[in-house]
């Protein structure tokens, strides 16, 4: 690997920036050991990067080069990370575990989705969009976190990774409506009669509609993290507490939403400091619920 930046280095700016922005999947990486540890970081930097060239102010055509540029970059990995600290310490941990890097084209497609402004009709095309932009980190963290049994953690994994970004949606729904973005499929729109429109005070749908609509998708992530939550016994016990914390408190926060889909409407709903400490605490010893 011909990199100008130590590889130290590199993983400390990866361990800062997941510590300054990975608000809940901070609490999951810190129960790693160090190897692992860096490793995720760096996999969660790099994803950052892409997440934020795709959410930013450039024009749409600017958000597309910029997602091909680090794509090409990706591609050029593990060889050479070049000057970049979150490259080089990527590429090194690609160096050292299964990482699958090409999954992070996969991150990419999902992002110039969302550039482009995709609208999803059913759940199938909702489905693809969840895999690329969170399917796609599940994979990834496998290879960080190892296992015995490859062929049966990859599509755990994968699920785990749709049960969180459907979270991710619901928690979000105004804030991706006021940007234009609509994820929920239009056939469930339809269903329960709701258009997500919005106006001076919200959204213009019945409430009781909103409702109606909030849980039932609720209901479909909970069954994903059903699914998802299978890979915990195919993990040593470190890799599945980060894995259990991670998804735990997500999973609160989905329940939460389903108590309460309203809340959605008014802010980000989001878990106090020290429950979001607890799961990751419960998860260290073995505990998911």
């Amino acid at each position: 690997m011909t990199a100008t930046v130590g590889v130290e280095a590199a993983y400390r700016r990866c361990e800062d920036i997941t510590r300054s922005q990975a608000a809940n999947f901070a609490y999951g990486i810190r129960l790693l050991p160090g190897a692992k540890r860096r490793a995720l970081s760096a996999i969660y930097a790099t994803a950052r990067r892409i997440d934020d060239i795709g959410d930013g102010q450039l024009p749409s055509e600017e958000k597309l080069d910029r997602l091909a540029q680090t794509r090409a970059a990706l591609h050029r990995l593990p060889a050479d990370g070049g000057d970049d600290p979150v490259l080089t310490a990527l590429g090194h941990a690609a160096t050292r575990m299964p990482i699958p890097l090409a999954a992070f084209d996969e991150l990419i497609d999902g992002c110039a989705a969302d550039v482009t402004g995709r609208r999803y009709d059913t759940f199938d095309d909702l489905h693809w969009y969840c895999r690329c932009v969170a399917g796609s980190i599940g994979r990834l963290s496998l290879g960080v976190f190892g296992t015995a049994e490859p062929g049966p953690a990859a599509p755990l994994a994968d699920a785990l990774g749709v049960a969180l970004q459907l979270t991710n949606i619901l928690r979000d729904l105004v804030e991706d409506r006021a940007d234009g973005r609509i994820y929920l499929p239009a056939e469930d729109l339809a269903r329960f009669g709701c258009t997500l429109e919005l106006g001076a005070a919200g959204f213009t749908d019945p409430p009781r509609r909103l409702i109606d609509l909030v849980r039932f998708e609720a209901a479909r992530a909970a069954r994903w993290y059903d699914t998802g939550l299978r890979l915990l016994p195919l993990l040593d016990r470190r890799s599945a507490a980060c894995t259990a914390a991670m998804a735990g408190i997500y999973r609160r926060l989905l329940a939460r939403i389903a108590a309460d889909p309203l809340a959605v409407t008014h802010g980000r709903v989001s878990l106090p400091g020290r429950e979001k400490a607890w799961v990751a605490a419960r998860a260290l010893v073995g505990r998911t619920r």
